[in-house]
């Protein structure tokens, strides 16, 4: 996949140095899982959901012994308790515009309230995809019961993302 990473991104790095204390993860549209692996060997509660075949079993090579971790659902359907927080990593971008709004409200369910949403957006105003760009104004307005806390220009990016793509962190309103 064009939006596959091939490791940890530095932003999740160093967002992840300052203690924040053990969390409940999910990653939706984990692709590879290299993040998941991450996240546990730190600590985290991780679960890490695709429903393609081909990315779990990728995944599943990659998560190791954290493997159990890594789970075939559908994020719009997917019912576990709230999460500490959601990482967006190229999920966003992959569905189609129409998708957007479910996402949102999605989103805004399994992030408890004070908990985030941490990850890389992709802006851009190309109608064609995907990865599907964003507007800013647009994706406010999807997580409208969310406050932006973080936002940085990516610091390392795939070729497809190059200049386009963002580190954003969006804490849930109680």
């Amino acid at each position: 996949m064009p939006w596959d990473f091939g490791g940890v991104p530095p932003d999740l790095r160093t967002w992840l140095a300052t203690p924040r204390g053990p969390m409940r993860v999910l990653i939706p549209g984990c692709g590879s899982a290299h993040e998941l692996r991450y996240f546990a060997e730190l600590g985290h509660a991780v679960t890490a959901i695709d429903f393609s075949d081909v990315a779990l079993q990728v995944a599943l090579k990659v998560a190791g012994p954290f493997s159990d971790a890594v789970v075939k659902a559908d994020f719009f359907k997917f019912q576990p308790a709230a999460f500490d927080l959601v990482y967006e990593r190229a999920f966003l971008c992959a569905l189609p515009r129409s998708m957007w709004r479910a996402w949102g409200r999605r989103v805004t369910a399994l992030v408890r309230s004070g908990g985030v949403l941490a990850g890389f957006f992709y802006f851009d105003d190309n109608r064609r995809g995907p990865p599907f760009g964003i507007a800013p104004e647009l994706l406010e307005r999807l997580l409208e019961r969310f406050e932006r806390v973080e936002d940085r220009l990516a610091a390392q990016s795939l070729a497809v993302f190059q200049g386009k793509e963002r580190w954003q962190v969006w804490k849930r309103r109680l």
